[in-house]
């Protein structure tokens, strides 16, 4: 795979030494370092901090939006083939900016465990959260390191647009409860971000099938990451919004009928069984 020679003196880009760094410290933080810092302490209270970092989010994510349409995917680019520019052409370089600054981003985002962990919600913190947001800047600094450019910005582009509603629902959750009446679209976030991987997964999949010249190597990766994530967000999308919704309304129809069922055990509210 060909080193981009536009980007190798670059911030952070030059070897993987540093990011890796940033990672190990990040997951050891989260997972120990953090939750023992935090255990004899009260929460942090980062709501202006939050309202703040959400808000800068939604700004660079509008502007890595227009930046990739306007560089590459609203006019010169091939959606099922696109090679990567390594000339100091103005929108070759303009591509080449913006996929630096969505990788600063990934690793910038970071700080979202790290907000979860000093307001002590830890529960927040699961494998799909820890592992999302270890892969993505290393799967970014990747793209800088050696196709700051082409077929693979496609996903940086989508997973922006996300990333602006995403970080809206934050900032206007972190305004405090009297927001949660203007929230009720949540699930909504996790059916976007579904529909961002299968679009990215086929948007690499027909890579392996098509003569271009772009390794096929990288774009099977990014599809089998996309698969990956897709699966893992729609089993949270499953769990999180079906399978409890039905056992909310078993649990409302129980109370209804006068029992509710604990452990396998009918425990009646108005009504007594003799039997037992």
């Amino acid at each position: 795979m060909l080193i981009d020679p536009r980007t190798q003196e670059w911030f952070l880009v030059s070897s993987p030494g540093p990011v890796l760094t940033i990672i190990a410290t990040y997951i050891y933080f989260c997972i120990s370092a953090g939750p023992r810092y935090m255990k004899d302490k009260k929460p942090y209270d980062l709501r202006n901090t939050l309202i703040i970092y959400n808000f800068i989010q939604v700004l660079v994510s509008v502007y890595l939006v227009y930046e990739g349409l306007m560089a590459g995917w609203l006019y010169e680019y091939n959606f099922i083939c696109q090679p990567v520019d390594y000339s100091y052409k103005p929108s070759s370089v303009r591509m080449a900016n913006g996929v630096y600054l969505y990788f600063m981003c990934k690793l910038i985002e970071l700080l979202d465990t790290v907000f979860f962990v000093l307001r002590k919600k830890d529960q927040q913190i699961t494998f799909l959260h820890l592992y999302h947001h270890s892969l993505m800047p290393i799967c970014a600094w990747i793209g800088v390191k050696f196709v700051a450019g082409g077929h693979p910005t496609l996903l940086g582009v989508i997973n922006s647009f996300v990333h602006v509603f995403m970080y809206t629902y934050y900032m206007l959750a972190a305004f405090g409860p009297y927001m949660q009446k203007y929230l009720w679209w949540k699930k909504y976030l996790t059916i976007l971000q579904i529909v961002q991987f299968i679009i990215i997964f086929f948007h690499n999949f027909q890579m392996q099938f098509t003569s271009c010249n772009f390794p096929k190597s990288l774009s099977f990766l990014l599809m089998i990451n996309a698969g990956l994530f897709t699966y893992m967000f729609g089993s949270f999308y499953v769990n999180n919004y079906l399978i409890s919704k039905v056992g909310r309304v078993s649990k409302t129809n129980d109370a209804i009928n006068g029992s509710v069922s604990v452990n396998g055990n009918a425990i009646f509210n108005k009504k007594y069984d003799k039997s037992n």
